[in-house]
């Protein structure tokens, strides 16, 4: 097991990456910017390094500040959270040759799945159901046209490095295509520094539903089921829950073998997310994150597996915490992003928080890393925390969820929280019938309307 380890990132996943590692006994350092002097995880570390000014690219970026920071501090592995150098194969390599180790999966894998052409292609080849699309990058020299047909219009235009939904364009007919090529590229070149896009088959009313994995790196995986995360505003995960309502026993056990399977052929190392559009009984295969995700403690509920706990033990060399047999799905499980933005604009909303009273009661948990007094700074992601509540049913679930949500308190910024208030009343919602538009019609309609 590792003796010390610095954790590369902030907020609440820097937070919740220090609790896995005291419950294992092993040392802690906290890196932060000038900004984030005063953040939780910062406080409760056993020690911190200051690692540059507040811009990312100078400090939560600066791998020279990461590499200092952990021979100041002896620290004999990394952990990096989700974001910033998460999924940088080459971050991975670095470490390795400084003895470091990487808390995450082989920089081969990260490098892989990171180009979403060749994490396709390689989907494939492990048998993993794939959506309908050109066999790599779209250029100049080929025709776009031709290939569009093939797939049969609508089409979605995507960049081949990145995601977040930039670089990422619809072409309803013939007549939309060669615009959504060049705005999808040109968006992609400015985000990623690549241009490359590919085409593949839009779906009209898919669910977006993601396979949380586990391997050992020595050929052994597991699967822990599913989280459905279909609710989203510009492609971003707004609402996440599993199970999912729409999938059955046997869709879920199909799924998750073929995913299971796919990573111990690959011999992959650490947690990762196989996502996936499903839609009239089909999966298709969209990306594979390399690393623990935003809404992981959702899996957590329903598993009662510490993912982050079990990351680190693997990522020492540890075996598997259960066989695939072992594992039950425990009543139902969902979790909101609460973050500082204004819930009709959503523009960011930083600043200083006035009061916090986070929700408490049987199967409520919240993961943030604020409290009364904190500023939440304007250079990062506007996350205040994620609420999650687990019951035995869905029903209950979210009778709970609206309990929590109503309890919960945080003045002086403004936040989403009333956004997940009506939310959480709308009949679609309660009755679990929505796709990755639902939300996107609901905010465009008002009160008014339902999607």
């Amino acid at each position: 097991m590792f003796d010390k380890i610095l954790i590369a990132n902030r907020g609440e996943i820097a937070l919740r990456v220090l609790r896995a590692c005291k419950e294992l006994g092993i040392a802690t350092v906290a890196v932060h910017s000038t900004a984030d002097a005063d953040a939780m995880h910062v406080r409760l570390a056993d020690e911190s390094v200051c690692i540059g000014p507040p811009p990312s690219k100078d400090s939560y970026l600066n791998i020279p500040a990461l590499l200092a920071a952990c021979e100041i501090t002896g620290a004999d592995a990394v952990h990096p959270g989700y974001g910033f150098l998460s999924e940088n194969a080459r971050f991975a390599e670095i470490l390795a040759e400084h003895n470091l180790h990487f808390i995450g999966p082989k920089s081969e894998h990260i490098r892989l799945m990171g180009d979403k052409i060749e994490a396709k292609k390689t989907a494939k080849r492990l048998g993993i159901p794939v959506v309908p699309g050109s066999e790599g990058a779209v250029g100049p020299e080929d025709d776009a046209m031709a290939i569009a047909k093939a797939i049969g219009f609508p089409v979605l235009v995507k960049a081949a490095s990145g995601g977040g939904g930039r670089g990422m364009k619809v072409a309803q007919t013939e007549a939309d295509l060669m615009l959504a090529l060049s705005t999808a590229g040109n968006e992609a070149k400015s985000a990623f520094g690549d241009a490359s896009v590919y085409l593949e088959k839009y779906l009209q009313k898919p669910r977006h539903i993601e396979i949380q994995v586990l391997g050992d790196g020595r050929g052994g995986a597991i699967h822990l089921g599913e989280r459905d995360c279909s609710l989203q505003r510009r492609h971003q995960k707004v609402w996440e829950e599993g199970p999912s309502p729409v999938l059955s026993a046997e869709a879920r056990a199909r799924i998750g073998a073929t995913c299971a399977k796919a990573m111990q052929d690959m011999q992959y190392l650490g947690v990762g997310t196989i996502e996936f559009l499903y839609e009239d009984g089909e999966f298709y295969f969209i990306e594979m994150n390399t690393r623990i995700q935003v809404e992981h403690p959702v899996t957590e509920m329903i598993t009662g597996i510490d993912l982050v706990l079990e990351q680190i033990r693997v990522a020492a060399g540890g075996d598997l915490p259960c066989t695939q047999d072992e594992i039950v799905l425990n009543g139902h499980a969902i979790e909101c992003r609460v973050n500082a933005e204004n819930p009709v604009t959503f523009r960011p909303s930083p600043g200083k928080i006035a009061r916090y009273h986070p929700p408490g009661g049987l199967g409520v948990r919240i993961d943030s890393a604020v409290y009364q007094g904190y500023v939440i700074p304007p250079y990062y992601d506007s996350m205040v925390g994620k609420l999650i509540v687990h019951g035995k049913t869905r029903a209950e679930c979210l009778m709970r969820l609206r309990r929590a949500l109503d309890e919960m308190v945080v003045d002086g910024i403004e936040t989403t929280l009333p956004l997940f208030r009506a939310l959480v009343r709308e009949p679609g919602i309660i009755d679990g019938d929505y796709h990755i538009h639902w939300l996107e019609h609901y905010l465009a309609a008002g009160d008014s309307k339902k999607p």
